[in-house]
């Protein structure tokens, strides 16, 4: 069970990262030059680098990773304005909220099992 957890709240990440990146393909395709259009898909990305920084860091440390995606989750429904009447981009955040809650989850249930 705690292994199927840990794996979910893994899977799950990797795939919320690989949707949120996803948007930021629509840079190509453009008359813009190359070099231009790396930089613009880079540039889009940004917050796709700090889910996978977040991934890495609870790859290791889960209680350090959940609360970073939980406060990712946290700083970007400010900045997108998700609480206060923009509810359509709460399906790119939660994910994020889930994935922080089963990190903690798993830690938490580990400690516990231990003792």
């Amino acid at each position: 069970m705690l292994k199927i957890m840990l794996w979910v709240s893994r899977i799950l990440a990797i795939l919320a990262i690989l949707f949120i990146m996803m948007f930021s393909l629509d840079v190509f395709g453009g008359g813009d030059p190359l070099t231009k259009q790396i930089l613009a898909f880079l540039k889009h990305n940004i917050p796709a680098f700090t889910l996978i920084i977040a991934l890495i860091v609870s790859w290791r440390y889960e209680l350090a990773g959940g609360s970073i995606f939980i406060l990712l989750f946290i700083v970007w429904g400010r900045f997108w304005g998700s609480f206060s009447g923009n509810g359509g981009s709460l399906i790119l955040i939660v994910p994020f909220l889930i994935v922080g809650i089963l990190f903690i989850l798993h830690r938490i249930l580990i400690i516990r099992k231990r003792d």
